[in-house]
């Protein structure tokens, strides 16, 4: 290890010894479980205070899916199995095609179960794994670290510029002044030390996962995913979601279980198309020109004009 890495992370709050909790090894069982709870409830408060950087990052992806574009999150550790986890939640919730939120992690597929020792602190191959994706300008690299330094992550970022897509930066830490011309928008959740020092996997993971939450569901929104709080875009895949889809239709509609049934089959499982179905009184092939008439939004294409 060079010594300005090592001066680099003794800089870093989340890798300071948090002084709430430096007789941790002497607590109850009841002790710990308390100081984690307190520590952890500090964390939405502080992704409060990035809610305008998360506006601002939400606009730039719902802009870039309405342009056929994409969301590929990148990280090393627990953030990289955060953004696959968040990726891979998409199709079945909004029922995404897969390549549509995309998650990389330092090491490689195997590393979402396994640590790859060293893998973070290979700015080089960032590139090398993004090349797979022919990374465009209608694109949004999302990058996520919670020390703000990881070489994998940066070169993530130094890989997107070159290929004229957005760029979003997610760290758990405050921000430097170079890190304006690493991303188009920082997302800055200081969440300060941890109850175990140095371990990310606690609010650092906590605030990033709210942070990524917020992205997609919101970015999914606008771009109509839903209608009200539901979510009429979910691919029902299994039993659970297809009981849900007869519950929201049913909800929707007033109707009862066999008519929701019927006109859902008819759709092909297609909740948004058999809304639409049962609201213009058309055919599933008219349903989804209406809906692709208005951009998918299914409240405008329920609607009688």
């Amino acid at each position: 290890m060079s010594k300005s890495v090592f001066e680099e992370l003794q800089g870093l709050a989340t890798e300071a010894r948090n002084p709430r909790t430096t007789n941790l090894d002497q607590m109850s069982t009841h002790e710990i479980l308390e100081a984690m709870n307190r520590e952890d409830r500090s964390v939405p408060e502080v992704v409060a205070k990035a809610l305008p950087e998360i506006e601002r990052a939400v606009e730039i992806v719902a802009n870039a899916f309405q342009r056929g574009g994409r969301l590929i999150y990148v990280g090393a550790g627990t953030s990289g199995r955060l953004g696959i986890i968040d990726a891979v939640e998409c199709p079945p919730t909004f029922g995404t095609d897969p390549w549509m939120v995309q998650g990389f992690i330092a090491g490689g597929p195997g590393a979402v179960f396994k640590a790859v020792e060293g893998a973070e602190d290979d700015a080089e191959q960032a590139g090398r794994d993004l090349a797979i994706c022919c990374i465009n300008s209608n694109d949004v690299i999302c990058c996520i670290t919670a020390s703000r330094r990881t070489p994998y992550v940066i070169g993530s970022l130094n890989y997107a510029k070159e290929c004229g897509a957005k760029r979003l930066f997610v760290i758990c830490n405050d921000t430097t002044d170079d890190m304006n011309d690493l991303a188009d928008v920082v997302i800055s959740v200081p969440v300060g030390p941890e109850v175990l020092t140095g371990s990310t996997r606690l609010k650092a993971g906590t605030a990033t996962k709210l942070v990524l939450n917020m992205i997609t569901t919101a970015a999914m929104v606008r771009i109509g995913k839903c209608y009200g709080n539901l979510m009429v875009d979910l691919r029902a895949g299994s039993e659970k979601l297809k009981a849900r889809s007869r519950r929201i239709f049913m909800e929707l509609t007033g109707a009862d279980y066999e008519w929701a049934d019927q006109v859902l089959r008819q759709a092909g499982g297609e909740l948004k198309t058999a809304l639409v179905m049962h609201f213009r009184g058309v055919s599933p092939d008219h349903a989804r020109d209406l809906l692709d008439q208005f951009g998918g939004i299914v409240r405008e294409a329920m609607e009688e004009k």
